[in-house]
C-alpha cells in the first residue's frame, strides 16, 4: 500500500466520525470508540494527517498503547500512511527507553537489573517472615503487589487501602500482605533489581525530581496519543502527566464498556472524566461497527442497555447474518458436546477452524471442550493458558493418582473417595477459596478432576481406581498438539482485542458469569462488560450457551446468567430464587427429561424397549472385547455400550454413515472403521 498523495485522499478512506477524529489535530481530544468501530484506523490517520500537513514532526509524536502487538500494528499502519518516524510504544517500553538514558546521568550508578519474574524474590521475602507459600500463593502475592504499585499504594499503607477496596489474597490478612510487600521491596533493593512497575515508578521519579530531564523529554515529545485509555492505572496517568508537563496536546481513545481490568489497577474514570480535567476537550464517539452482523451488534447493545456499563450504542454496518443462538444444556458435558458438533458443522460449511473460537470465564472450563474437540479429531489452540492436562497442578495430581492406584491406597473405601483424598492432600477441598487468582485457578483444575472421577464412576459403576487413571492417561494422550488451523479456546480476558468469524460464549450461567466472588455492584458490572467483550469478538456466527448442572444426572440448579435476560424469551428468563429453565435432553420416545449420560447418548429412557439389532450388538461387543485385548486398553476406550447400541440400531453401511453416529469421531473411524463395517455386514 503506497502512502496517500494528499490530505483529501487520506481522509477519503474514513467515515464521518473517523474523519472528525483525524481532523482534530490539536488537543485535548477524547474518542469514545465502541467495539469494532475502527479506532486504530482513526488515530493512525489523525497522526498521518498531522505529519502530512506539517502540524506534527514525526519524531515529536509518541503513540502509547498497552501491548507490544498493538504497538507493532500502529507502527505498521503509520509506515503505510507515510509517517514512519513516529514512535509507537507501550508505556513500559517508552519509560524504559528514557530510564536507561537518564538514570546514569541523574544517579551516577548503573540502572538496576530488570527482572522478568518476581517469584524468586517473593519466595525470599516470605521466608524472611516465616510464611509458608507455594507457587500459587507466591503468584497471587506478586499480582497483588503489582496492583498496589500501579495504584500508588506503598507497603505501609497497603492494609488500610486494601480494606477500602475489598482486596484480599488467598485469605491472608491484609497486614501480612503489607509486610510481604515491604520485605519484597527490601529483597529487590538488596539484589540491585527492579520490576516492571519500578520502570514506571523510577521514570516518574526522575522526571519529577530533575527539571532538566523533564524539560528534555518534553522537548522531544510534544504530541501524545494514548490507546485503550480505559485501562490506564493511576501510576500510568501520573507518568503521562509528567510527560505532558501541563500541556494538553493529548488524544485519548478508549471504550468504557470494555473496562475489564479494574482488578489489576485499571481505572476508566480517567477516560470518563477526561473533559473535566481538560477544558475545551473535543469529544467524539465512534459508533459504526464494521466487524459484526446486525444480529451480533443488537445482542451486544442489549447486554449493556440500561446498565451502569452502558456506553456508545453500536450501529451495524455489515449485512445481516444468522440469528444469535441461545442454548441451554443439562450439564457441562452436554454443552461441550453441542459446541464441538457445531464447530464441526461450521467447518463442513466452509468456516476455517482458525476463524472459530470457544470462549469461557475461567481457564478450568477448557477441559470439557478440549475433550469434546479431541473426540472429533478437531485441532485446537488454548490461548493464554496451558492445555488442561499440561497445567502443573493437573500433571502433579495425575502422577499422585497413578501412584495411589498402583499402591492400592484406596483400600476398602470407594475409589472416588480415594481420589478426593489424594486431591485433598494437595490442598483441594469441596469448598472453593474466596477471591480470584492462581489459588482459585488451581482449585478449579482440581475440582475438574474430582468431578471427572464422580462422572466416570457414575458411567462405569464396575470400574476401579486403575481404570479411572487409565482414562485420564487416555484423555491426556488424545489431546493433540496445537495446530495453526485450530479452533481457539480462550477466556474472555484473553480474547480482548481479537475477533473471529464464529464465536461460542460458553458456560454463561449465574455463578460463572458473573463469577461467584463478584459481590459488589462494581465487580458485577465488570463481569457484564467481560461478557460484552466476548460477544463483540464475533463477526458472523454467535452462540451463547450455559449448563443447568456441572455433571450429567445432577439436579438442574443453575440459571442462565442474569445478563442474558434481555436476550431470552420470557419462558427462559432467569427466575429469582428458582431453577434454570434450560433446554434439556428429552427422550425421543416419551419426551421425558433424560437423567444419565448413557440415556442422553441413547436418546431414550432406559425403561423403553430396545430398537437395535440385538444379534448385531452382541457381535459388536465380541469384536470390541477382542480388539481391546489386542490394544491392551479397557473395552469402553474402543467404544462405549451406548455407542455400540446406536451402531446396532442404525447399521451404517459405510464410514460416512458411521461417522454420523454419536461417539464416533475421525480417530475412531481411522482405528476401527473398517472392522466395524465388516462386523455389520457379517451375517449372523
Amino acid at each position: 500500500m503506497s502512502a496517500p498523495s494528499s490530505a483529501e485522499s487520506l481522509l477519503g478512506a474514513l467515515d464521518p466520525e473517523q474523519r472528525q477524529v483525524a481532523e482534530a489535530l490539536r488537543g485535548p481530544v477524547r474518542v469514545l470508540a465502541g467495539a469494532g468501530t475502527g479506532k486504530t484506523r482513526a488515530i493512525t490517520h489523525r497522526i498521518a494527517l498531522g505529519v502530512m500537513t506539517g502540524v506534527y514532526a514525526p519524531s515529536e509524536v509518541l503513540a502509547v498503547t498497552f501491548t507490544t502487538r498493538a504497538a507493532g500494528e500502529l507502527r505498521g499502519r503509520l509506515r503505510q500512511l507515510g509517517a514512519p518516524g513516529v514512535q509507537a510504544r507501550t508505556f513500559h517500553s517508552a519509560a524504559l527507553r528514557q530510564l536507561r538514558y537518564f538514570w546514569p546521568h541523574v544517579h551516577g550508578t548503573d540502572l538496576p537489573t530488570l527482572t522478568e519474574s518476581k517469584l524468586a524474590m517473593m519466595a525470599a521475602a516470605t521466608r524472611r517472615l516465616g510464611l509458608r507459600a507455594d507457587q500459587a500463593l507466591l503468584r497471587d502475592l506478586a499480582s497483588e503487589i503489582e496492583w498496589a504499585k500501579v495504584s500508588n499504594v506503598g507497603p505501609d499503607d497497603y492494609a488500610r487501602i486494601a480494606g477500602q477496596h475489598g482486596r484480599s489474597v488467598s485469605d491472608q490478612p491484609a497486614d501480612t500482605v503489607g509486610k510481604v510487600f515491604g520485605a519484597y521491596e527490601d529483597v529487590k533493593r538488596e539484589q540491585g533489581r527492579m520490576d516492571m512497575e519500578d520502570v514506571l515508578l523510577f521514570t516518574a521519579g526522575v522526571l519529577a525530581s530533575d527539571e532538566r530531564v523533564a524539560a528534555q523529554v518534553r522537548r522531544q515529545y510534544k504530541w501524545f496519543v494514548v490507546d485503550e485509555f480505559q485501562d490506564v492505572s493511576p501510576l500510568q496517568s501520573a507518568l503521562l502527566d509528567l510527560w505532558l508537563g501541563g500541556r494538553d496536546e493529548l488524544c485519548v481513545v478508549g471504550d468504557p464498556a470494555q473496562t475489564i481490568y479494574s482488578f489489576a489497577g485499571a481505572d476508566s474514570t480517567y477516560l470518563l472524566d477526561f473533559p473535566k480535567r481538560y477544558a475545551g476537550t473535543t469529544s467524539i464517539e465512534l459508533v459504526r461497527n464494521y466487524r459484526s452482523t446486525p444480529q451480533v451488534v443488537a445482542a451486544a447493545n442489549s447486554l449493556l442497555a440500561g446498565s451502569a456499563s452502558a456506553g456508545v450504542e453500536l450501529k451495524a454496518q455489515q449485512p445481516a447474518g444468522p440469528a444469535v443462538r441461545l442454548e441451554g444444556h443439562p450439564d457441562e458435558v452436554a454443552e461441550a458436546t453441542f459446541v464441538a458438533d457445531q464447530v464441526a458443522a461450521l467447518h463442513r460449511k466452509g468456516t476455517a477452524r482458525g476463524q472459530i473460537a470457544v470462549l469461557f470465564r475461567i481457564n478450568a472450563q477448557s477441559e470439557h471442550f478440549e475433550d469434546a474437540l479431541s473426540d472429533r479429531g478437531i485441532p485446537y489452540v488454548v490461548r493464554g493458558a496451558a492445555r488442561f492436562f499440561d497445567r502443573p497442578e493437573v500433571r502433579e495430581a495425575v502422577v499422585r493418582l497413578r501412584g495411589a492406584a498402583r499402591s492400592g491406597e484406596a483400600g476398602d473405601q470407594p475409589w472416588v473417595e480415594a481420589v478426593h483424598g489424594v486431591l485433598g492432600g494437595m490442598g483441594w477441598s469441596a469448598e472453593p477459596p474466596t477471591g480470584r487468582g492462581q489459588v482459585r485457578d488451581r482449585w478449579e483444575s482440581w475440582q475438574a478432576l474430582a468431578t471427572q472421577a464422580e462422572e466416570f464412576g457414575s458411567e462405569h459403576p464396575d470400574a476401579d481406581f486403575g481404570a479411572f487413571v487409565d482414562d485420564l492417561d487416555r484423555r491426556a494422550a488424545e489431546q493433540h498438539a496445537p495446530a495453526a488451523d485450530g479452533v481457539t479456546l480462550a477466556t474472555f480476558h484473553a480474547a480482548k482485542g481479537l475477533e473471529w468469524d464464529a464465536v461460542f460464549c460458553s458456560g454463561v450461567q449465574d455463578g460463572t458469569v458473573p463469577i461467584t466472588y463478584a459481590d459488589s455492584e462494581a465487580s458485577i458490572e465488570e463481569e457484564r462488560r467481560l461478557l460484552y467483550v466476548g460477544v463483540t469478538r464475533a463477526r458472523r456466527d454467535l452462540t451463547i450457551s450455559w449448563s443447568a448442572a456441572r455433571n450429567p444426572g445432577q439436579a438442574a440448579r443453575r440459571q442462565p446468567s442474569r445478563f442474558l435476560a434481555p436476550l431470552l424469551p420470557e419462558r427462559e428468563k432467569p427466575q429469582p430464587g428458582g431453577r434454570a429453565r434450560s433446554k434439556v435432553a428429552r427422550c425421543r420416545e416419551c419426551s421425558q427429561p433424560l437423567s444419565s449420560a448413557v440415556e442422553k447418548k441413547r436418546g431414550r429412557c432406559s425403561h423403553h424397549p430396545i430398537h437395535y439389532d440385538e444379534a448385531l450388538y452382541e457381535r459388536l461387543k465380541a469384536w470390541r472385547l477382542e480388539r481391546a485385548r489386542d490394544d491392551e486398553v479397557p473395552a469402553y476406550v474402543v467404544f462405549t455400550d451406548a455407542t455400540l447400541e446406536l451402531i446396532a440400531e442404525h447399521k451404517p453401511g459405510d464410514q460416512r454413515a458411521l461417522r454420523a453416529i454419536s461417539g464416533v469421531g475421525p480417530s475412531k473411524i481411522e482405528k476401527y472403521g473398517d472392522d466395524v463395517i465388516a462386523v455389520i455386514q457379517t451375517q449372523s
